[in-house]
């Protein structure tokens, strides 16, 4: 994280609505060492806007996500969360590196479904749902478990609530690692590559759960994903990142219908010549 003072932005500058986005990278880098993940990123995401994030391996996508769930830390720039930076705090008006309070509130508003399902193998579905939001949020139990089971019987998995997750297939194993995010009630939800550890018929449980969840719920939604098919149904927005920044983004059906680029192109012929 960047330790010298940066000058404070608004979240709604430069917009032409009156409503902030939800989320907002200005300027954003990203270094290891010599390489150049994210190159001074400039991205607004409106209040329950789907964005698809596509692009080729080591374009910077993945680290987008990670980044707004703070486990990767920023070398310049500020992401903003519903109107406040994320990592830093606003004090005399400047911003200054968040402090750990900051961040635990910050973080509780973003929740992320990971590629890997990284549940708790010692718990239930159900115990893996209640575990955050009573140590984090302070639910009681009672609390906890009603919210849980809600989740996880919206997600078609109201009869396995007392299963662990070694009995449960790689799709309900998703599914649960979806209802646990929920349980935190985030306002932004990220999932990255849920499907890549999937075979085709538990892919299509998956993406079809995250397809009724982005219905029926007032969720910003990104998605970082080889799924062409599903991010220009599922996505407002699709961005194509190559080489740390975006090179090439609009409404899915157009951007799927009329690439503008020829890198874009080339990207999407190689993903749908391996199909």
């Amino acid at each position: 994280m960047n330790t010298t003072t940066l000058p404070a932005r608004e979240p709604h500058d430069d917009l032409s609505s009156a409503e902030p986005p939800m989320v907002r990278f200005a300027g954003v880098t990203k270094r290891y060492g010599e390489l150049t993940v994210l190159d001074r990123l400039d991205l607004d995401i409106a209040a329950n806007e789907k964005v698809a994030i596509i692009g080729p391996s080591g374009s910077g996508k993945t680290t987008v996500l990670r980044m707004l769930m703070t486990l990767e830390t920023i070398d310049s720039g500020v992401i903003w969360v519903n109107g406040e930076p994320l990592t830093h705090m606003q004090r005399d008006q400047a911003m200054v590196p968040a402090d750990g309070a900051h961040l635990r509130r910050m973080r509780a508003q973003v929740g992320m479904v990971f590629q890997q399902f990284n549940l708790f193998p010692h718990m239930s579905a159900l115990k893996n749902c209640m575990q955050a939001p009573m140590t984090v949020l302070g639910l009681s139990a009672d609390e906890a478990r009603e919210r849980a089971g809600a989740l996880l019987q919206m997600v078609g998995l109201g009869d396995k609530l007392d299963h662990y997750p070694a009995q449960l297939s790689g799709g309900q194993q998703q599914r649960v690692a979806i209802a646990r995010a929920l349980a935190m009630r985030p306002k932004v939800m990220l999932f990255d590559e849920v499907t890549s550890a999937l075979d085709p018929e538990l892919c299509g449980e998956v993406l079809s759960v995250i397809r009724e969840l982005g219905q029926a719920h007032d969720l910003t939604m990104l998605m970082v994903t080889h799924q062409m098919g599903f991010a220009r149904e599922f996505a407002d927005r699709v961005c194509f990142f190559d080489q740390g920044r975006i090179s090439e983004q609009g409404p899915a059906q157009a951007f799927f219908e009329n690439p503008q680029s020829e890198r874009t192109q080339q990207f999407l012929r190689a993903v749908m010549d391996a199909v």
